[in-house]
């Protein structure tokens, strides 16, 4: 599921997210995409991407998955309380596309899904996760 998103609503990523080069391509309502160029500081000892950018980047989706509010003044933050990243294939390309949809939550906690492909569409990693809201939107 591919979306487009408002830059106007788009924020800033974490120094990290940005250091590593990941940007920001998509967010909506319960759903986000971030997508990275690989370069060779993000690949492991057998110069394959490292699975801690797989489950960066799906950290990074299903948060902003939850926090989306419509409104650049109202902020939703929200921390990880539990993720699960499942590594299924290696890529072929040169970008990675993570996506991301919350699947469910209350008022303190939701629940997302988020899965990365390469740009050929081939399925690299999945992931579920719990995140907890972190204050109130704005503040």
């Amino acid at each position: 599921m591919t979306k487009d998103h408002d830059p106007i609503l788009a924020e800033p990523l974490t120094a990290m997210a940005r250091h590593l080069g990941i940007e920001l391509t998509g967010w909506d309502a319960g759903w986000a995409q971030v997508e990275v160029t690989l370069a060779p500081n993000l690949l492991n000892r057998q110069e394959l991407p490292h699975g801690g950018l797989h489950a960066t980047l799906l950290d990074t989706a299903m948060g902003y998955a939850g926090c989306h509010t419509g409104d650049p003044a109202l902020r939703q933050h929200a921390l990880t309380l539990s993720m699960t990243v499942n590594y299924l294939a290696q890529p072929g390309g040169q970008r990675l596309i993570a996506q991301a949809r919350k699947t469910g939550g209350g008022r303190k906690t939701f629940f997302a899904e988020g899965s990365v492909t390469d740009e050929a569409g081939t399925l690299i990693a999945t992931a579920t996760g719990v995140f907890r809201y972190r204050g109130t939107p704005g503040s």
